[in-house]
């Protein structure tokens, strides 16, 4: 059998070219039980088409659900009182974002900033030697490290010991 018309049908088709009545033809062709193997690749096609204009239509009550379903009803009134408090609500939050983006600028400026303008803190000019003689300053230097070393061990050897009843070795 020749499917030359079919086959031309399905050309003009895919160009959107058909009537009505051509697609018609198309949609009773591939109804058969009887097509071709290389035009049963679009059977799905019309027969979707067809089981489409099968499909539920929409009930006559369909527009009268829908008004229902978005018709305004009055939402109920809920009183509130409203304390001192909540009414100062936003000015505490601003004042807290203010006291935050104050703090952080204040440390970024003394983390990067220069206090001084380029000047050390301590005055030269009024600066005294408290010793004329450099070794006993040294005397007075190893004496004063050696109380902070005594201080340091003895704080050791109190804490050492723990709540246990073990001893941890003391540092050196």
């Amino acid at each position: 059998m020749d499917f030359k018309y079919i086959e031309q049908l399905l050309e003009r088709y895919w160009q959107c070219e058909t009537s009505l009545a051509e697609e018609e033809i198309l949609r009773a062709f591939f109804s058969q039980d009887s097509v071709p193997p290389h035009l049963r690749k679009y059977a799905p096609l019309f027969s979707y088409c067809r089981g489409q204009k099968e499909a539920q239509e929409l009930g006559d009550d369909f527009d009268s659900r829908i008004l229902a379903m978005t018709e305004d009803k009055p939402a109920p009134v809920k009183a509130r009182t409203v304390t001192l408090g909540r009414r100062l609500m936003p000015l505490f939050r601003a004042a807290a974002v203010v006291a935050i983006v104050l703090t952080i600028g204040n440390a970024a400026y003394m983390a990067v900033g220069d206090r001084s303008g380029g000047r050390d803190d301590i005055n030269y000019a009024n600066y005294k030697d408290t010793f004329t003689d450099p070794a006993v300053a040294y005397d007075e230097v190893e004496s004063a490290l050696q109380l902070v070393t005594e201080g340091i061990s003895s704080a050791d050897t109190t804490s050492s010991a723990t709540p246990g009843g073990a001893q941890t070795p003391a540092r050196r």
